[in-house]
């Protein structure tokens, strides 16, 4: 091999290891990308609203979810769903909400809307259940008392079904509370989730502050709770 080529061969040989030097991070990078892609907005999204399994070994339920019972009528119709659910209570309502949240098979049956996330869950000692919902819940919920009030009383009913712990409601939104759900729903007051303990008598207490009575709620919609006024 002449001089001549073999300068040429090597000034190549150099070229070719200074390239792949160059373009093998890249590579690598993208390969490393395609294995593992970033999930879609709407991946993370149903993420968020499956049934949280916080561990393998819970038992599975039978869940009872309460959804529209008809796109033409107003009121609400259970339905039994097997789920794997924690026997810590503010998890246990967490995780049902969650699958309420998810929706029902027909989309038409949802109460609540599907970008609406369950940010967080509290149960407070006195029974009281805070459910804190992103603003999703309050701009994409429909306006109008009907539809308001069926997405509070399908989260009230699946709670008061499942979690029996809890005994009342205050709905947040975003950390936040508000005057209306979408306009119509009071927001500020605790809903009844227990309504057997609401219809019960009330019991007169040896005080003499003034005892907490809710009125009965045959129609099985989630009321605000009222203070009734000290017997004279």
């Amino acid at each position: 091999m002449s001089p001549r080529w073999r300068v040429w061969l090597i000034a190549a040989l150099s070229a070719a290891v200074l390239i792949a030097a160059i373009y093998f991070p890249f590579l690598r990078r993208r390969v490393k990308k395609e294995q593992n892609p970033q999930p879609s907005e709407e991946r993370v999204r149903q993420e968020l609203t499956e049934p949280v399994e916080e561990n393998a070994a819970n038992p599975r339920v039978k869940t009872t979810l309460f959804w529209a019972a008809d796109e033409n009528d107003s009121g609400l119709a259970p339905v039994t769903v097997d789920l794997p659910l924690s026997n810590d209570p503010a998890m246990r309502a967490k995780q049902v909400l969650n699958t309420l949240v998810a929706g029902p098979v027909d989309a038409d049956l949802r109460t609540l809307p599907p970008d609406a996330v369950l940010l967080a869950f509290y149960l407070l000692p006195d029974g009281t259940g805070i459910a804190d919902f992103s603003e999703a819940l309050a701009t994409s919920t429909p306006s109008g008392i009907q539809s308001e009030q069926l997405a509070v009383d399908s989260i009230a009913r699946t709670l008061e079904a499942n979690v029996p712990q809890v005994k009342r409601l205050k709905i947040l939104i975003h950390g936040q509370e508000m005057d209306t759900l979408a306009g119509h729903v009071d927001l500020t007051q605790t809903f009844v989730v227990d309504t057997k303990a609401a219809a019960a008598p009330a019991t007169a207490v040896p005080s003499a502050q003034p005892a907490a009575a809710t009125p009965a709620n045959p129609a099985g919609k989630a009321t605000p709770q009222t203070t009734a006024a000290p017997h004279p």
